[in-house]
């Protein structure tokens, strides 16, 4: 409910191009205990008066000069597109015409000249309570709003954090670095943003990438460890890792594990169709599983291991060059080679020797 005290505080704007209307009108209103009253002879003034002060009710004359109160309503309505739009017409004037031309225009009650004081009363008591109702009602659909919006950034921002320790995990166990991961998702969202992906698309890139090795948890460690070249048995085994990692993610309702889902499968899968678990060729390979194979393997030559030094950048960039419509998307590779001075910023800025940490902001990803 509304108290008597709220619709006194409550601000009041009245319009009408007649002094002794308004004077009247506003000693009625003070004699009953309203206090924050405002009024203006100038048609022309309510859109800035009504920025400035936001009343909680306007009572508008029709007939004026320069602007009828028609004109000002239809005024209003064009900034208050959406709401209540608190209006109180004044008139002396009663045909039917008339009133529905006002309601028509956004008018939500009348109250008819000359004044009576019960009827003023009254009549902007009650305009004033529904007013304030649908305020506070606006108010409080903000409020919850807001509240739904800060819990699902926070649950948003638990789920990346369980991935990324998921992807970490799985980075421990094969000897790789956190600087590497967060290196691909770098370059992959570089390559996503020049291939026309929009930036919730690599917002979603950027924290599934570090999932493509995920399936390297269900690998034995005499496979995954092993210091000397696979034989083909352990080679079919470690080829699973790609199933694996897709299972574990599969069937998740978030955008990111769906991505993690398709990078995970298919960053082996090679152009010509000689990768695996599936020999996918062209174009039927994901575009994110394309993206993560190049951006894998990039890192993977240049960057130093425990088990390798690093390649130099000439020897890199041929052996990608030679593996363009082989191994990688020959489009992606030009694509690649445009951006490579972005791409080796990034690489220079993560490097190994730092202790990277993923950061779930729109910074990460903005080259």
């Amino acid at each position: 409910m509304i108290s008597q005290q709220q619709c006194q505080n409550a601000r009041i704007l009245i319009v009408d191009d007649q002094m002794t209307n308004l004077m009247l009108l506003e000693s009625i209103l003070q004699n009953a205990g309203y206090k924050n009253i405002h009024t203006t002879q100038d048609p022309t003034q309510v859109v800035n008066l009504y920025k400035e002060l936001s009343p909680d009710l306007i009572c508008l004359d029709i007939r004026m000069p320069q602007l009828n109160g028609f004109q000002v309503m239809g005024q209003l309505k064009i900034i208050q597109k959406e709401g209540f739009l608190p209006i109180l017409v004044l008139t002396s004037e009663e045909d039917r015409e008339t009133r529905l031309r006002a309601l028509e225009s956004g008018a939500k009650d009348f109250l008819n000249k000359p004044f009576d004081k019960i009827e003023v009363l009254m009549r902007i008591r009650n305009l004033l309570e529904a007013s304030l109702l649908n305020k506070a009602v606006s108010q409080q659909k903000d409020i919850l709003e807001e509240t739904v919006r800060i819990r699902t950034q926070e649950l948003q921002e638990t789920q990346l954090d369980v991935v990324h320790r998921l992807a970490r995990a799985a980075e421990y166990r094969d000897n790789e670095t956190g600087a590497h991961i967060v290196r691909m998702s770098h370059f992959a969202v570089i390559l996503g943003r020049a291939c026309g992906m929009s930036e919730q698309e690599c917002d979603v890139l950027f924290h599934a990438t570090p999932m493509h090795d995920v399936g390297k948890l269900g690998i034995p460690d005499r496979i995954l460890l092993k210091p000397g070249k696979l034989d083909p048995e352990e080679f079919e085994t470690m080829k699973q890792h790609t199933v694996i990692g897709a299972q574990l993610l599969a069937n998740s309702q978030s955008p990111v594990l769906r991505m993690g889902e398709i990078i995970a499968l298919t960053h082996h899968e090679k152009w010509d169709g000689s990768g695996y678990p599936n020999r996918l060729s062209g174009e039927d390979i994901p575009l994110p599983g394309r993206i993560c194979a190049l951006a894998d393997v990039f890192d993977a030559l240049s960057s130093k291991r425990c088990y390798k030094d690093a390649w130099p950048l000439e020897k890199t960039l041929a052996e990608i060059r030679s593996s363009s419509g082989k191994h990688f998307d020959p489009r992606l590779v030009e694509i690649f080679e445009e951006l490579l001075p972005v791409i080796l910023n990034v690489q220079q800025t993560h490097s190994d020797m730092e202790t990277p940490k993923f950061e779930l902001t729109e910074a990460n990803y903005l080259a």
